[in-house]
């Protein structure tokens, strides 16, 4: 069962690391990542670039907007994903727990839907 790890920051928790913090908690990451991927476990990852480089696009009654980022009062922003197999929510809640975001923001896992059963469901 395929699960997506969301990584949320918190911009002032991630300034306020001392120095070098961020990168010995990167590196760990890294090394996470690279073991999981080795075990079959880790299908994708990556990290976004800040929220100021995003933009939304939103269509309403016909008209279309493209509205620049941040768009959105939060207090974390969300900075990267993994796409990782898990036989089941704790395990991937486990995994998830491996790496060292949930200090610094939180890390949302959510199952993710089989798409051939909703291409099925709707005839497409």
């Amino acid at each position: 069962m395929k699960f997506l790890l969301m990584i949320y920051t918190d911009p002032e928790l991630m300034s306020a690391l001392p120095e070098g913090e961020f990168d010995r908690l990167m590196r760990g990451c890294l090394q996470k990542a690279d073991e999981l991927r080795a075990a079959g476990v880790l299908l994708d990852s990556q990290q976004l670039e800040e929220p100021v480089a995003a933009r939304s696009v939103r269509t309403r009654n016909g008209s279309t907007a493209v509205i620049d980022g941040p768009f959105a009062e939060a207090k974390e922003v969300f900075a990267g994903f993994n796409l990782i197999e898990a036989a089941n929510m704790d395990e991937a809640l486990r995994i998830a727990h491996s790496f060292p975001w949930s200090r610094t923001g939180s890390i949302e896992v959510r199952p993710v839907r089989d798409m051939a059963l909703v291409r099925e469901r709707v005839g497409a």
